[in-house]
């Protein structure tokens, strides 16, 4: 029996009764998924880096209730809030992006972070939730009034956000962003004839980022060819899961995260192949496909433009990042550099995802007494 009453009309137990359990107890299984593959997969990388077996493992544990009270803090409030912390969060992650490209830590050839003393901040993270958020404001004002400013903010406001993700550069981030901002934009009554110009633009851009940025034609070449470059990271990766075949080899008994250099961030779904074999893969399959589905569910049932929209958006981020770890991991796609939610390593990711999730429970929430948008 539940604690917490159904006549209780405290913040936390109205909060209990409207929010959408399924989509809350599938983030909590993701965020200690996460501790367990952590704890397999970083003893190696820290090592290298001469630190404790367990210093990263510490680290990501001290941010796991961190990103969960974040994700619950923001799901309480109302989408008026909620917008209003997006207009917040934008303007603060597009300054630390603007920022990052001149005094910015330089890893791998990317500007992507601020060092602040006690720890690095990759802002561009806090861009994808909040730009969601911002973005399905305008398109609604737009379709529900019809004033063109709304609409060409959000588009303004996009080539903005895209064109500082190109100068990190960061195309994996940058497609998310696009593939999310482009699903709201259909949404808000886009037609059928800008659409299809849409996306012939987005495939122009795709053909001028092969010719025009050496990395992104490195990792295609090496995806269409093997043999033409270093493929030593997606190979070892597809090694993971054939040695752990179906039920995998047993928690701390993998081998590959010794030699995989990203094993904790970007190829930790390799982790999860070798230890834990293709049974768990299925699962965490399944765990982001829940989240993905009730939110959609959720979409449908709206009776709001706005939320509609914003939920859309938030899903597809989500859903998409979450594909695109697994199906680089595999050999599906071309290599990105882009972490799988709640189970990588990496504060901003987690705490960005969390910021993601608590705005979709927020938005998600029954709102029997109407509450405001």
């Amino acid at each position: 029996m539940s604690v917490l009453s159904r006549t209780d009309k405290t913040i936390v137990g109205r909060w209990w009764w409207t929010v959408d359990r399924s989509t809350l107890a599938a983030t909590a299984i993701l965020l200690a998924c996460g501790v367990l593959l952590i704890l397999a997969a970083t003893p190696p990388v820290a090592e290298r880096l001469n630190r404790n077996p367990y210093h990263l493992a510490r680290l990501h544990v001290l941010h796991v209730p961190v990103a969960f009270a974040i994700m619950v803090g923001v799901s309480l409030m109302t989408p008026r809030a909620v917008r209003r912390l997006a207009f917040l969060i934008f303007a603060l992650a597009f300054l630390g992006m603007c920022a990052s490209l001149w005094i910015g830590l330089e890893i791998k050839g990317a500007r992507r972070w601020i060092d602040l003393g006690v720890a690095s901040v990759q802002p561009s993270e806090f861009i994808k939730p909040s730009f969601a958020v911002v973005a399905a404001w305008f398109f609604a004002d737009h379709a529900e009034t019809r004033r063109p400013g709304g609409r060409i903010v959000a588009v303004a406001l996009f080539a903005l956000v895209v064109g500082l993700l190109i100068l990190q550069p960061d195309v994996g981030m940058a497609l998310v962003v696009c593939a999310a901002w482009f699903a709201q934009f259909l949404l808000s009554g886009l037609g059928l004839s800008w659409a299809a110009l849409l996306a012939a633009a987005a495939v122009l851009s795709m053909v001028l980022a092969y010719f025009m940025l050496p990395h992104v034609a490195y990792r295609i070449d090496r995806f269409l060819d093997p043999e033409s470059g270093d493929s030593f990271q997606v190979d070892t990766s597809l090694s993971a899961f054939i040695n752990g075949s179906l039920f995998g080899r047993g928690p701390g008994e993998g081998t590959i995260k010794e030699i995989l250099p990203d094993a904790h961030s970007d190829f930790i779904f390799a982790v999860a192949g070798e230890e834990f074999g293709l049974i768990a893969c299925l699962g965490l399959l399944i765990l982001f496909a829940v989240v993905v589905m009730r939110g959609l569910f959720h979409a449908l049932q709206e009776t709001s433009l706005y939320a509609m929209i914003a939920i859309t958006g938030l899903v597809v981020q989500i859903g998409l990042q979450a594909a695109i770890n697994m199906g680089s991991s595999l050999r599906l796609i071309p290599a990105k550099g882009i972490t799988l939610p709640f189970i990588s390593y990496g504060g901003s990711s987690m705490m960005a995802v969390a910021v993601a999730l608590g705005m979709l429970l927020a938005f998600t929430r029954r709102r029997p007494g109407g509450e405001p948008l």
